[in-house]
């Protein structure tokens, strides 16, 4: 993708090398998050005129009066969710699931017009993917596709149980992985998949083991999965099919699909994990297998663009309570008690920012997106200080991936290819320890961790409803043809999304939205800049 612009009569072809960072949809932003589109760090107009924008297949002129269209119809173009038909001569055939069925059977017209009731999504069904209109650039968390925040309707395609399907259920065979680390609500996926699949009329439903390592390791044989098999798998947390990082390539795994006769793979898993899950629809695609790839978005960090929430947050938000009162607790009863929380988010701070504003104990919240430091008049320990002569204590909450610019650097890397950060929990300990014992100051630090406690938690009420209808939608979306696609919830309604659109970055915290401010105003933490 290449961006021209002209800034003071100067062209800059490469935008990012002259301090100017690019949005999400590739337009100009002065917000060093590429995450985001954030209007209010537009450049101002007199300063730069955004003059064109060149992606695959169109150039955008915002001059030009019919920009919008253009714009909307590449937007419908990227979005545009692929499917079996795209590349294999299938004829669709009547549905066989039936809310009112008690075993699946096919559905015919004279059925559907017999009970009179609307059980199904019409393939024309679209969602909004954003639905508040900013009047200015200037608005707090404004997001704008141009420099004056012109309303553009961006339609996705509605999640749901189609009347036609691509798959005889007789003859299909559906496997179901889990990869990545844990998340809670794991098992709920799972259990829905498989009662989904068998409302359909699948009988032959597999589980591979400890993620994409099950497709070629002979020690792992493939689980078979039944409704009396996950039924009451979701009263329990993990995955009952294990979890892993890293695996074989994307040829090996296709391979290991065609040889055991695979017709449906649910995939769940983080961005890494859905770019293996693209990378294998395409490879199924090369080699014209009539095999659908659909991935339901897993992980706890909440940091998959686009969607409202991924499963498992809202249950790490629940239970980062209960540390973050256990800190405030021992806090309290200490004589200068100081807590310290380090909740998970390696590059994204939306634990720690919903934990602080769902606890109203939180003093100080550190995140990855905000930079802060530690020393000097308007550091953090300063700020301690002052918590301690005016409150007597403090509690802080900080996300596993905030200040790792002031930690040494590693280069070792996990089996996803992520960086091993450091340990900003402890590091922090160690200085607060240090500051007040060279002011000559009495501070008790109570460190907690709960990391692996959160996440290897069964899921809530809320995370449950939503791993369920996760499920349900995964498996529509495979009978009714769609590949290479993942489920999830935008402005509150379920939707299908091409896979390459949800991994284009990170889903960061916005400094400038209205959630972050509302954290700031709860902590009433000053700037640590």
């Amino acid at each position: 993708m290449a961006f021209v612009f002209s800034l003071n009569s100067i062209n800059v072809v490469n935008p990012v090398a002259h301090g100017l960072h690019l949005g999400r949809d590739g337009y100009c932003c002065n917000f060093s998050h590429p995450g985001f589109i954030n209007s209010n760090k537009f450049l101002k107009r007199k300063e730069a005129t955004l003059v064109r924008v060149v992606s695959e297949n169109q150039t955008i002129d915002f001059r030009d009066p019919d920009w919008k269209r253009k714009y909307q119809e590449d937007f419908d173009r990227r979005f545009n969710l692929p499917h079996l038909k795209d590349v294999l001569d299938i004829k669709p055939r009547l549905t066989t699931f039936s809310l009112r069925n008690r075993g699946a059977r096919i559905v015919d017209d004279d059925m559907l017009l017999a009970n009179g009731k609307n059980d199904y999504v019409n393939n024309d069904d679209r969602a909004l993917l954003k639905v508040i209109k900013y009047s200015s650039p200037t608005s707090a968390g404004a997001e704008c596709i141009d420099p004056d925040c012109s309303w553009v309707e961006q339609w996705v395609h509605r999640a749901g149980p189609r009347k036609e399907i691509y798959f005889d259920p007789d003859k299909v065979k559906a496997a179901i992985v889990t990869c990545g680390g844990l998340c809670p609500g794991l098992n709920d996926v799972i259990r829905q998949i498989v009662i989904t699949l068998e409302s359909y009329g699948v009988k032959n439903i597999i589980g591979i083991r400890h993620g994409y390592r099950g497709f070629f390791d002979e020690d792992l044989p493939e689980i078979q999965l039944s409704r009396q098999v996950v039924q009451n798998i979701n009263l329990a947390g993990g995955s009952v099919l294990g979890v892993s990082r890293g695996g074989a390539s994307t040829n090996e795994i296709v391979d290991s699909i065609q040889a055991r006769g695979i017709d449906m793979i649910f995939i769940l898993g983080g961005d890494g994990t859905h770019a293996g899950a693209n990378a294998i629809h395409n490879e199924c695609r090369k080699r014209k297998m009539k095999v659908s790839v659909v991935g339901v978005p897993k992980t706890i960090d909440n940091d998959i663009l686009l969607m409202d929430k991924t499963f498992g947050f809202d249950t790490a938000v629940e239970e980062a309570q209960r540390a973050i009162n256990s800190a405030y607790i021992e806090a309290r009863s200490a004589y200068h008690g100081i807590g310290l929380v380090k909740l998970m988010g390696r590059s994204s701070g939306f634990i720690a920012m919903h934990a602080s504003l769902a606890s109203g104990q939180v003093d100080i919240c550190l995140i990855p997106e905000v930079p802060f430091s530690l020393d000097g008049p308007f550091g953090v320990l300063r700020h301690l200080e002052h918590l301690l002569q005016t409150k007597g204590a403090a509690i802080l909450c900080v996300a596993e991936g905030a200040g790792q610019d002031l930690l040494e650097k590693s280069n070792l890397k996990d089996a996803s290819g992520n960086v091993v950060f450091g340990d900003i929990g402890v590091h922090i300990q160690q200085q607060i320890k240090r500051y007040f014992k060279e002011i000559g100051v009495p501070a008790d630090v109570k460190y907690i961790d709960p990391t692996y406690m959160i996440r290897a938690c069964r899921a809530n009420a809320a995370d449950a409803i939503l791993c369920t209808v996760l499920g349900q939608n995964a498996v529509h979306g495979a009978f009714a043809g769609f590949s290479g696609i993942t489920v999830g919830i935008c402005n509150t309604h379920y939707v299908y999304l091409p896979i390459p659109e949800v991994i284009r970055s990170t889903r960061l915290v916005d400094p400038n939205s209205r959630m972050w401010h509302r954290c700031l105003t709860s902590t009433g933490q000053p700037d640590f800049c």
